[in-house]
């Protein structure tokens, strides 16, 4: 869910000169306690100062050392003499202290860096064996950095002032004070700063000592105890790392034996009650078989109860927690992005905040994984020239780094290097608020702007085409951003109108469609709550889950309005913090809090103000031990219960999705025997990133075929409606597990019966983002880094990924004989542009695996009655559900897409390639009869026969020459070219054709006729100049080879003429006509004697569909449609609406929808109902089955004229649906046909 972005930010610390600040590191420590509190304090102190340093030489030193406070806000680094704390927002360097020569000569250099949680105390750990202790203090009310401005510069650069003023108001001046120095006699291996106390390894004897940052009570400060006392191992056994995560209260050990120990402090009222009085207590959970098995380093991932440990070999190996009582089975092993070789050695191990990203640092590179095993960016495929040439030493190599804004950003530095990156992370806004509208409409979130995904409402060809336009950004409001940074989650609406993110204090809201952010007004009001627990979408209406001054609440705020504590619509106060809020259904909201109470809410919008009515609650106690740990709940509800049951009796029947941690849990309510309700669980999948239950998302993934282009997705209550025609996959269950997408196509098989049925599996190559359901398709994106010779940097960036899923099904349909759920699939997703390749890949597997089945069953002589092969079903099903022309083309196009050994296998279930090649002739695909002419001489040549090729190449050069399809002509005399390379094969061919000399090739050839002689649309038909073309199609559904016959036969000319059939008009039919017309299109009336006036000759061209044309002077002015159903007796021709534009009533199309009009496309609703589209109000609105003339977008003349099928109130209501079907458009076969005299 995490991918590294853009360009790293570079930081160093420069000078130009930094004077050594005094440290009293030595001077006299003042230190009062007991003698054991006293031999921890180095009292050797050499008094005298020693001489200073040239100023600023310390800031040359490398890196050697790194940290981050526990909130993100500030940093420190260290060289071996020196300490430095950073700001991270804006990033500067604070605070810094360089160690002068006495100091290191008796205490060592700097080894390893510590800060103390709440950022009040650093220690760092010397060569020497001590702890040297520094106190860090602020004052937020003074400035580090002031500006100076020149008076003289211009007044406009002066008011530049306020903003950069605002910018420093953010930079603390901060204090760094030296505090003590302890002395570890035994030696120190690893040091850990906690809150109460720091830990530290000892190297002999190996033991662990607790220091207290300030004595107890009893005025100890220090205790201590030996490694093999609490582990019970040898004594010669030491630790040799060891990390903490407080959020589990956990910390593991690394042995010297590479062992790796779960362990946990034992508190003082436990060590109490105890006999042994242990300070520790912890269970071996990694036991190396070898040396290469060895742990080496280790990470904690506390949201997902994960244990991470990397061995010497390079494996990363992830644990389970389940308890704190040892049990803790391997999960899984990560794949590595390259080998050990190319790697190196493991440098360190982060997970990001949230728990869904584990960022790995190597000697040679860097790499990112998901929480169950994704793999992510890395940096191994860099060009080391380039990287060298560039001085990019970020991505050869890294030493350290850590999180910072809440995972926005990864701060990185490298061994020998004094310069930090900072890389910025693009992640899915579903690691800061789990949502179903967050997974359908693939939200992301950097540290400066939200990406929102925008192919869900295009058309299918663009969908998949992965290009970087699809993805819409929005920068964050830089006041709301400089005041409550970081952005900690972001929703979006379900429709994807709109986005809302919180902060650290607050919340501001987007309108995708305006480009418009809203924010409070009054910073105090801003800063009066913070969003805990999520938000969600119903509408225009956000609901957010808030704390305010100690009170806990459910707030509605409408985009409509602006953000003030006066405009909040509603407020339902809970008693206890929100863990999770997220819709259900048409109108249900889903609250689960702290107390381990799910409550269930239906949003009344039927009054003036939306208002939350409690209906029911579910209390789990003692079925969620840890309400923390739950991710997100969804619920799924009986057929007649969700369509007419009394919405307080749902909490009853409801069976229950919980996601804890990584386990999917489903609990499904029982009533006892005396009579109370309870719930039986079952746990449905492991290791799950999240779930997509397609419930929650019906209103947009099931919108009707026809409206794909819709901008917004429909109301739910549409789309409910919708669910009822197009069931398949409407109850689906999906699930991501860190490697392949789990799906059941019914959630009720889940809920069936007392084990969960086995899943499909859909394996993908890239992390899915979101299931674009309507779409048959899985959308998600991949990590790339581009390199390039002619700029100095390299650029990380996410590309669109997508794959079909639906081959899956159908498969998984065809295995198990369902072939009504296979055909129903068929049905769904047939409009699809895409749906002869679905099936084209359906294929392909299945001869895959065929081939490899009849390999490893000859290997093993294993009898093929054995084993019934799936192909000849795929076969015949491929048959049933395409027309002719396409079955044969996905037949050929599979073939030349394997290899020739699987041709063998695939047409032994075929009739003959010869049989397949005549039957493509008769439905006149050239192209695909080539594919079979590829398979012919194939053929032949393996069974030795002398091929006779030369006559079938004849019959199709001869039919694509007469088609104009010269490219063609031109891969079959590659053919010839290639069977005989001395071309006699190509002359002998061009010479039957008769082309040599400028002969027509014969017409007898095939006894089918290629093409239409006619282009249909409007209800007319255009008659073509030869007989051997057609017109440029009006009608959008006219396939496209008529379209390329068109250009073909008419040479490549804009227009042709026709004059078949021309007839003058007699005077009385022409004054009907006129009154007619003018009846019909009242604007044109003031100019009818200008268009046909009295005296002018009116001519009619009858068309061969019997529809007429009539002109003046060669001049069209209108079409009389023969097609009854065209509810208009004249239609205008463009030319005559170019010249009048006033006359007929208009409406205007968006940017986006004017390539569809003119390619000859239905103009759809969302065309006239996006920005940039227009519709006249209610009180002028146009009826249906009037003929309007369709204006476009930043254009003057008309580009489309055509009959409303609905009227404009109704093309606004609904927002989708067909608007015009046919029309006359600015391109096509009328527009094109010049009348000659």
């Amino acid at each position: 869910m995490y991918w590294p972005n853009g360009v790293p930010r570079v930081y160093a610390v420069n000078g130009p000169g930094i004077p050594l600040a005094s440290s009293d590191e030595d001077t006299e420590t003042d230190y009062e306690g007991s003698q054991e509190q006293r031999n921890l304090v180095n009292d050797d102190h050499d008094c005298e100062r020693p001489p200073s340093k040239e100023n600023g030489q310390w800031a040359q030193e490398p890196i050697s050392g790194l940290c981050a406070s526990r909130s993100g806000h500030m940093f420190a680094t260290m060289t071996e003499s020196s300490i430095a704390i950073w700001q991270t927002r804006p990033t500067a360097v604070v605070a810094a202290i360089a160690r002068s020569a006495s100091s290191l000569k008796t205490y060592g250099s700097n080894t390893a860096l510590l800060i103390h949680p709440d950022s009040t105390i650093l220690a760092v750990q010397s060569s020497n064996g001590y702890l040297l202790t520094y106190t860090i203090s602020s004052d937020p009310t003074s400035r580090v950095y002031q500006h100076h401005f020149d008076p003289s510069l211009p007044r406009r650069q002066q008011l530049a002032r306020f903003s950069i003023g605002e910018d420093t108001t953010g930079i603390r001046d901060v204090t760094i004070q030296f505090r003590m120095a302890i002395k570890i006699e035994s030696g120190i291996v690893k040091a850990l700063a906690l809150d109460n106390e720091l830990i530290v390894a000892t190297v002999k004897p190996a033991a662990i000592q607790c220091i207290r940052w300030t004595p107890d009570a009893s005025g100890t400060q220090t205790t201590s105890e030996l490694l093999s006392r609490i582990l019970g191992v040898s004594r010669k056994m030491s630790v040799v790392d060891m990390v903490h995560d407080r959020a589990m209260n956990l910390l593991i050990w690394i042995t010297s034996s590479g062992h790796a120990y779960a362990v946990q402090r034992v508190s003082e009222r436990a060590r109490d009650e105890e006999t042994t009085k242990k300070l520790f207590h912890g269970y071996c959970f990694h036991e190396p078989k070898d040396d290469s098995q060895k742990a080496v380093k280790a990470a904690v991932n506390a949201r997902f109860s994960l244990l991470t440990v990397c061995c010497a070999q390079g494996d990363i190996l992830v644990y389970t927690a389940k308890d704190y009582v040892g049990n803790i089975p391997l999960s899984h092993k990560l794949q590595l992005p390259a080998s050990m070789v190319t790697t190196g050695q493991l440098t360190f191990m982060s997970y990001s905040p949230d728990g869904y990203c584990l960022f790995s640092g190597y000697d040679n590179g860097w790499t990112t994984w998901s929480v169950f095993g994704k793999p992510g960016g890395n940096s191994f495929s860099a060009d080391p020239s380039l990287t060298a040439a560039n001085a990019e030493d970020w991505l050869t190599g890294v030493s350290s780094g850590c999180w910072i804004g809440g995972g926005s950003d990864i701060i990185l530095s490298k061994q020998n290097d004094r310069r930090l990156w900072v890389l910025e992370t693009a992640r899915s806004a579903l690691t800061g608020c789990f949502s179903s509208a967050n997974l359908a409409r693939g939200l992301l979130q950097t540290d400066t702007e939200i990406i929102l995904y925008r192919g869900h409402d295009l058309p299918d060809l663009i969908t998949i085409s992965g290009k970087d336009s699809l993805w819409h950004h929005a920068q964050y409001p830089p006041s709301y951003l400089h005041a409550q940074w970081p952005i900690r989650s972001s929703i979006v609406s379900q429709d994807g109108r709109y986005v809302a993110i919180a902060g650290r204090r607050g919340l501001a809201h987007y309108s995708v469609n305006s480009g418009r952010w809203k924010e409070f007004d009054d910073p105090k009001m801003e800063d009066s709550f913070a969003v805990r627990g999520g938000m969600c979408w119903y509408g225009h209406i956000l609901i957010a889950a808030v704390e305010s001054n100690g009170s806990y609440e459910l707030r509605l705020y409408s985009r409509e309005s602006p953000l003030s504590n006066h405009s909040i619509m509603h407020i339902e106060y809970l008693p206890s913090p929100v863990v999770f809020i997220g819709p259900s259904g048409e109108d249900s909201l889903l609250v689960y809090t702290y107390d381990n109470v799910l409550y269930h809410y239906i949003i009344n919008s039927m009054q003036p103000r939306v208002t939350l009515v409690p209906v029911g609650q579910i209390a789990f106690n003692g079925i969620v031990r840890a309400p923390t740990r739950v991710r997100a709940i969804s619920w799924v509800l009986p057929e007649d219960q969700l369509r007419s049951g009394d919405p307080s009796q749902d909490v009853k029947v409801a069976s229950v999705l919980l996601l804890v941690d990584g386990n999917l849990v489903l609990l499904q309510p029982s009533v006892s025997d005396t009579g109370e309700l309870k719930y039986d669980m079952r746990i449905v999948s492991h290791d799950v990133e999240y779930y997509i239950l397609m419930r929650d998302q019906l209103s947009f993934n099931f919108s009707p075929p026809a409206d794909e282009s819709l901008p917004p997705s429909p109301p739910a209550e549409v789309a409910l409606g919708l669910s009822h025609n197009n069931p398949s996959l409407r109850d689906s269950l999906w699930i991501f597990c860190g490697k392949d997408l789990l799906v059941w196509s019914d959630v009720h098989d889940v809920l069936r019966g007392e084990e969960t049925p086995d899943p499909l599996q859909i394996p993908l190559d890239f992390y899915p983002l979101s299931v674009l359901l309507n779409k048959g398709i899985a959308l998600g994106v991949e990590s790339e880094m581009i390199q390039r010779r002619d700029v100095t940097f390299t650029t990380l960036k996410f590309a669109i990924r997508t794959h079909l899923f639906l081959p899956y099904f159908l498969r998984h349909n065809l295995e198990h004989l369902d072939m009504p759920a296979a055909l129903s699939l068929c049905h769904h997703y047939s409009n699809l542009s895409y749906f002869p390749h679905a099936l084209e890949v359906l294929l392909h597997h299945v001869l895959d695996d065929e081939v490899e089945n009849e390999s490893r069953d000859n290997k093993l002589n294993i009898p093929s009655e054995e084993r019934k092969p799936l192909l000849p079903s795929v076969i015949s099903f491929l048959q049933a559900t395409l027309p002719g022309d396409v079955y044969l083309d996905t037949i050929v196009q599979c073939t030349r897409k394997t290899e020739l050994r699987s041709w063998r296998t695939l047409f032994s279930y075929l009739p003959p390639p010869k049989e397949l090649f005549e039957q493509a002739l008769r439905f006149n695909s050239l192209k695909t009869a080539v594919g079979y002419l590829l398979v012919l001489q194939a053929f032949d040549e393996e069974e030795g026969h002398d091929a006779r090729m030369e006559s079938y190449v004849v019959r199709l050069f001869t039919l694509a020459s007469r088609k104009g399809d010269w490219e063609l002509c031109a891969e079959l005399a590659r053919f010839l070219i290639a069977l005989d390379t001395s071309g006699d094969m190509l002359r002998r061919t061009v010479s039957r054709m008769g082309l040599k000399n400028g002969g027509i090739p014969p017409a007898a050839v095939n006894s089918h006729d290629s093409g239409s002689d006619n282009t249909n649309g409007l209800g007319l038909t255009v008659p073509s100049r030869t007989g051997s073309g057609s017109w440029s199609s009006l009608s959008p559904t006219s396939s496209r080879v008529d379209r390329d016959d068109a250009s073909a036969s008419s040479g490549g000319n804009e227009e042709d003429s026709v004059n078949s059939g021309k007839s003058k008009v007699k005077s009385s039919v022409q004054r009907t006509l006129r009154q007619k017309f003018v009846e019909t299109y009242p604007g044109f009336e003031p100019y009818i004697d200008e268009i046909l006036p009295k005296k002018s000759q009116l001519d009619v061209v009858k068309l061969p569909d019997k529809s007429t044309l009539y002109t003046v002077d060669s001049q069209p002015l209108f079409v009389q449609p023969s097609n009854p159903a065209i509810p208009v007796p004249l239609i205008p021709h463009l030319k005559l609406v170019h010249a009048f534009p006033s006359a007929l009533p208009t409406v205007q199309i968006d940017r986006g929808a004017i390539r569809f009009v003119l390619s000859g496309a239905a103009l759809m609703a969302p065309g006239l109902t996006s920005p940039g589209g227009w519709l006249p109000d209610a009180e002028h609105k146009l009826e249906k089955d009037q003929l309007v003339a369709v204006k476009a977008e930043g254009k003057e003349e008309v580009c489309l004229v055509g009959v409303l099928k609905m009227d404009t109130e109704e093309i606004k209501s609904k927002a989708k649906g067909v608007v015009i079907d046919e029309g006359h458009y600015l391109g096509d076969g009328l527009w094109k046909m010049r009348v000659s005299d």
